[in-house]
């Protein structure tokens, strides 16, 4: 007996689950005792509720049997024979009751956690003897379902620290005083590429990046430093050091920060571009001023019919180089205006051909020769202009860009044609092309090919945002051995609204009284000379004060006013009139050299009136001059 007894210790002191420990318990009772009937029931810990966990018996016992409730609410009992008398004396009513029955309860540190029956048929088989050595048999038995109880309570525990844990976007790891691996979550197994079983008991210093050693052994020497930088390739990552209560141990937490620094850097692209709008609107203006006199003074001079033979290549040079450079500047202009919701018909033609002129500069730099074809006959797009050259600026940046990291020169074939009921723009490239992988992924966010620093991997799929919100679509194709063909098809517009009637000749044109203002003398000079040629009476002033008492005072049929001055703006003197006078007021026709900046663009569409934009040509002028209206002094 003592022997199996022994034996019996040493199976529960390795058995960590319940049903084994109730098991190894009724094998020995059973050797021991030889019972004809052995049940056992337990509280679940979960539910707290009672169980029958073991029965002999083909029928099992209730939780509300009377023996197993005596057992675990008064016993240890024994009662050799007379059962039923026994158990009515304890007040338990038997309808059956067996010859002999002995119960004890399951006991651990004051707890109670379950009871033993065992029955026999025979009187007299169990006794005071016998319920000694089932109360020995279930201590030891108590306390190994305890320590399986806690057990338990520690897999548990370990479970949810790991499910909470791996649940934290952040890659945690813990470590001791000796710059041991304790524990650490799947996102810094990930972030390490190393399975998550492997890392505890492993020093750290040997599964960050060597580069992060020396910085990483700071901040755990002084948390305070924290949170630090690290880089690994492409990947930005900020450490936080959070020191424990041993010395030297510390939780390392790593959050990755690549798409919020790349946010930022396109923030802070977003403000460079937006300060380089400002610049180029400066610019613009400070340029198209003297822009307007060298291609007003050059119609004029061409106008004018007098000049000597051997001057005329000369003035038709003058004339086409002003232009040029007026096409440049209105170009840049295009590009930084912001006007995105507003649509407008446009030729596909002008379209791609101010976008190759933007890019000329680099597209020679690359030594990458552009050709255009497009299909006569093609109908203009209701499209926003800008977001429109944005998306061919994107598509044929790429391409040169491409050819320039394959080859020392190349070939952009650009085609525009009719597409059932869309005009479809194929870009198509001689660079080395991209494999599938890449090609399927181009238009995701973020994603770039390039090397840190030189891409962002915002410009494809900006366009295809651009492309679709215009209800069109963008596409790839990457045929074998090389190049790539982007494709954008865009919707024909609806029908056209009725072409404006040309603008009068300038004999047909009633003879007005003008009154010219601009701060620039060479402006005045030419637009005076000009209009004077045509037959009107001219009036110039470089103020805008003086200008508004002359509007005052006078009967100008029009007045044409430069919005930037010093002193007196045109805005401001057009205010002035509207409410001194306003039938002089609108007699007004704007002329700007800047139209980037968005409150200047509201400001002329919402008077209406017609503006002139520097550097205008002679036909524009007349044109602003054919909508204007004589009104009545």
């Amino acid at each position: 007996m003592l022997a199996r007894l022994t034996t019996l210790a040493q199976e529960l002191a390795g058995a960590f689950r319940p049903a084994t420990v109730i098991e190894l318990v009724a094998r020995a009772l059973d050797e021991l005792l030889k019972p004809d009937r052995l049940s056992v029931i337990l509280l679940d810990a979960e539910t707290n509720r009672l169980a029958v966990t073991y029965d002999t018996h083909p029928v099992p016992a209730h939780t509300d049997d009377p023996l197993l409730q005596l057992a675990l609410r008064r016993g240890p009992l024994a009662f050799p024979k007379d059962v039923r008398e026994e158990a009515r004396r304890r007040g338990a009513e038997l309808s059956e009751s067996p010859a002999s029955w002995l119960g004890a309860p399951l006991v651990a540190a004051g707890r109670t956690m379950g009871a033993v029956s065992l029955s026999s048929e025979r009187s007299g088989t169990f006794g005071k003897a016998e319920l000694t050595l089932v109360s020995a048999v279930l201590a030891q038995a108590a306390i190994a379902l305890e320590n399986a109880r806690l057990v338990e309570l520690l897999s548990s525990a370990k479970r949810e620290w790991e499910k909470t844990v791996d649940a934290i976007s952040q890659a945690i790891c813990i470590v001791d005083a000796h710059g041991t691996v304790r524990r650490a979550n799947r996102v810094f197994a990930e972030l390490i590429q190393t399975a998550v079983t492997a890392i505890p008991g492993r020093p750290w210093i040997g599964l960050l990046p060597p580069p992060w050693s020396d910085p990483v052994a700071r901040a755990i020497a002084d948390p305070a430093a924290s949170p630090l930088e690290l880089r690994a390739g492409d990947r930005t990552l900020w450490l936080t050091v959070i020191p424990m209560a041993e010395p030297g141990a510390a939780v390392l937490v790593f959050e990755d920060q690549t798409d919020r620094r790349r946010l930022q850097d396109q923030l802070i692209q977003s403000e460079k571009m937006s300060a380089i709008g400002q610049l180029i609107a400066g610019v613009a203006h400070d340029l198209n001023n003297p822009l307007a006199s060298v291609v007003g003074f050059s119609d004029f001079l061409a106008e004018a019919g007098e000049i000597p033979p051997s001057l005329a290549e000369p003035l038709q040079v003058i004339r086409e180089e002003a232009e040029r450079a007026a096409t440049i500047v209105k170009n840049l202009l295009s590009f930084a205006r912001r006007q995105e919701g507003e649509r407008t018909p446009l030729s596909v033609r002008a379209l791609l051909d101010s976008t190759l002129a933007l890019l000329r500069n680099q597209l020679m730099a690359h030594k990458v020769e552009a050709t255009l074809e497009v299909e006569p006959g093609l109908p203009d797009l209701e499209v926003s202009p800008n977001q429109i050259k944005q998306v061919f600026v994107n598509i044929i940046n790429n391409a040169c860009q491409a050819i320039a990291s394959d080859a020392p020169s190349g070939r952009i074939w650009i085609t525009a044609k009719r597409l059932h009921e869309s005009v479809a723009v194929s870009v198509t490239d001689s660079g080395p092309g991209m494999p599938e992988e890449i090609a399927s992924r181009v238009f995701e966010p973020f994603f770039t090919t390039k090397p840190e620093g030189a891409g962002t991997g915002l410009g494809l799929s900006i366009s295809q945002g651009i492309v679709k919100e215009h209800g069109g679509r963008i596409t790839l194709e990457t045929p074998p051995g090389g190049g790539a063909t982007f494709t954008v098809e865009l919707p024909l517009r609806p029908e056209a609204a009725r072409a404006e009637a040309p603008p009068l000749p300038a004999t047909d044109a009633p003879m007005l009284s003008i009154l010219v203002v601009d701060d620039e003398p060479h402006i005045l000079h030419y637009m005076r000379a000009t209009l004077e040629s045509w037959g009107h009476t001219v009036e110039v002033a470089s103020d805008g004060t003086y200008a508004l008492e002359r509007a005052l005072a006078g009967t100008f049929d029009v007045i044409i006013c430069d919005l930037r001055m010093p002193h007196l703006s045109g805005r401001e003197m057009y205010t002035k009139l509207a409410r001194q006078d306003p039938r002089v007021a609108e007699r007004i026709i704007f002329a700007t050299g800047d139209t980037v900046r968005g409150d200047t663009l509201q400001f002329l569409e919402r008077l209406g009136r017609p503006y002139l934009r520097k550097p205008f040509t002679l036909a524009e002028l007349r044109a602003a001059l054919g909508h204007a209206r004589k009104q009545p002094a």
